[in-house]
């Protein structure tokens, strides 16, 4: 059983690259075979849930060239009408099989989708997606664990979305492209990640405007061509490392971002005390006393990321006074907690979506278990940060959504690596002693 190894108490120095943002490549590599022509794809990140997409578009019949492990070639011009069906043992594992659905109706009118796995962080029902998917003319049966969707005709309309969803708005959008007319919609998800899938689709020759703001329209075309597009920078796994370097109490240099996509978790870092300094692409973390306390409440984007709660919650756990999370996006994210008192930290959560966090000096190395891939990653995080050893089972969460993740934390310095066995363990224990 894979499992990280991991010998804390050091702190974390030196340069980290960032990779290409997975939750941007998800929908853009879905959106490649909405046209016939080649669609180009640099800085894509070499996860597992990337892979796993690229192997279900392969089973229906698309093109997937990869010319290495950030570059690939899409084409779509060989699918069979008659074989839209997305359904493996993998797929069903992770959420954004989803998109595939969107994708296929927009170009062909139909779909069929397993509905979608992934974390289990609390309830995300596609119910977005659906209004949307009707709205534009689609019928929509759910049976058997499977989503059906198919239209004689999309037609553009004017939608208002519930809640704010970036799955929907990708979805809706991706499908809306090829409908008839014009479409609105209204209180649209804003993440980059959502304007890069739109700027993906007009690089392909989409009419989109407004994406990033809470009102996205689009007028519908008949045809996608040739495009060659470049993947944004991860905004979570350059969030990741800059928790690292302030529950560590390192210096870590996080280049190839976008630091203005930063800025919800750069403005909380400065007001618990690090110091953080931004260039153009890079931005510089670096903390050498004890942190200090804070309140927070995850929101939709531009507010504090829910994917970086948890190791916003490492950082808390080991600062002075009491901080409080409040976690509006996902009912089930605090399921890290049982695993992090195991480490000595002080935490009490409070009907399912408040934190109170009381900092402590500092963590002791435990065996844990990661619970999901934002959990794990800021597991490793408080293992890092520890006295002694930690062993982290289930990081096959982790490596859905981080690229080299070790090997990154190796180059800062960090004591960690993934084994397969006891003996493994046992060795690599003995030889950092």
């Amino acid at each position: 059983m894979e499992r990280y190894v991991i010998k804390g108490g050091k702190p974390l120095v030196g340069e980290v690259v960032i990779g290409g943002a997975k939750n941007a490549a998800l929908g853009i590599l879905a959106a490649a075979v909405m046209t016939d022509g080649q669609c180009h794809i640099d800085n894509m990140p070499d996860v597992r849930d990337i892979n796993v997409l690229l192997q279900a578009m392969k089973e229906i019949g698309a093109i997937v060239d990869r010319k290495g492990p950030n570059e690939v070639v899409i084409s779509g011009k060989d699918m069979n009408p008659d074989n839209l069906v997305v359904d493996n043992e993998f797929i069903r594992k992770i959420r954004a099989g989803y998109y595939l659905i969107g994708a296929l109706l927009g170009k062909y009118k139909k779909a069929k989708v397993v509905l979608p796995g992934g974390c289990d962080i609390g309830a995300r029902p596609i119910d977005q997606h659906i209004k949307g998917f009707r709205a534009l003319g689609a019928k929509v049966v759910i049976e058997q664990g499977m989503i059906y969707v198919e239209a004689e005709e999309l037609r553009g309309t004017h939608m208002y979305l519930d809640v704010v969803s970036v799955g929907a708005t990708i979805n809706i959008m991706m499908a809306a492209s090829m409908a008839v007319g014009n479409t609105t919609i209204e209180n649209a998800a804003k993440e980059p990640h959502v304007v890069d899938v739109a700027n993906f689709l007009n690089s392909m020759g989409a009419n989109i405007k407004g994406a990033g703001t809470d009102v996205i329209r689009i007028k519908g075309v008949e045809r996608f061509h040739d495009t060659e597009y470049s993947i944004i920078p991860d905004q979570i796994e350059a969030g990741t490392f800059m928790m690292a370097a302030a529950a560590t109490r390192g210096d870590i240099i996080v280049k190839n971002i976008i630091p203005k996509h930063m800025e919800a978790i750069s403005a909380k870092l400065i007001e618990i005390g690090a110091e953080v300094t931004e260039s153009d692409d890079a931005i510089r973390v670096r903390v050498d006393h004890r942190l200090k306390h804070t309140q927070i409440k995850t929101l939709p984007y531009p507010g504090f990321p829910t994917d970086m709660q948890p190791q916003m919650a490492i950082t808390l756990g080991l600062s002075t006074g009491t901080s409080m999370i409040v976690e509006s996006i996902f009912e089930n994210r605090f399921r890290y907690v049982d695993e992090l008192r195991l480490m000595g930290a002080n935490f009490r959560v409070m009907e399912g979506d408040t934190a109170i966090i009381t900092g402590v000096e500092k963590y002791t190395g435990a065996r844990i278990e990661a619970p999901d891939l934002r959990a794990g990653a800021a597991l490793v995080i408080a293992g890092l940060a520890a006295d002694g050893w930690t062993t982290i089972t289930e990081i096959g969460y982790i490596h859905r959504g981080y690229e080299h993740f070790e090997e990154k934390l190796r180059g800062l310095g960090g004591v960690i690596k993934m084994v397969h066995s006891d003996e493994e363990e046992n060795l690599f224990k003995f030889n950092n002693n």
